[in-house]
């Protein structure tokens, strides 16, 4: 992997967990929003190898020459899916998002699984910056070599 791949993965990397960061923080701010359904972001991976063509790589190049095949690839957000639970039903006649029977649903954010996915969102921009500084780093060193 070059030192221009490597960057692209580390801001791969860093696009996707500020997008879970935001999605995070917009359902932890409508947790007592009526009606209001949890958002969770679909991260996938980008690599366009399959497992069969890295294991025929390895059958080939790693049993025969002992290095192992690098897969190319990062992360991107594919998108956005409501949460299918359903928030508790509440009986508030009067409120102006009541259904016809008078009740109103609760937000079905639930704000430990929210502040874990955050927390978890944080590491993983941790790390991507950490690629990023790293590679930096390496690039510096390199081009250092020949003073």
């Amino acid at each position: 992997m070059g030192i221009f791949s490597a960057m692209q993965v580390g801001c791969d990397g860093l696009k996707v967990h500020s997008a879970r960061l935001d999605l995070n923080s917009k359902n932890i701010a409508n947790i007592d929003t009526p009606n209001y359904v949890r958002k969770i972001p679909l991260v996938v991976s980008t690599d366009r190898s399959s497992f069969l063509s890295v294991m025929n790589q390895m059958r080939e190049s790693v049993f025969g020459a002992g290095t192992m095949p690098y897969a190319s690839g990062s992360v991107a957000l594919s998108g956005v899916v409501e949460d299918p639970t359903l928030g508790e039903k509440i009986y508030k006649p009067g409120h102006p998002d009541a259904d016809e029977n008078g009740y109103i649903r609760t937000s079905n954010v639930d704000p430990l699984v929210e502040i874990t996915d955050a927390i978890m969102a944080q590491r993983a921009y941790e790390a991507s910056l950490a690629i990023i500084t790293m590679t930096k780093s390496m690039a510096d060193r390199a081009a250092s070599i020949g003073t």
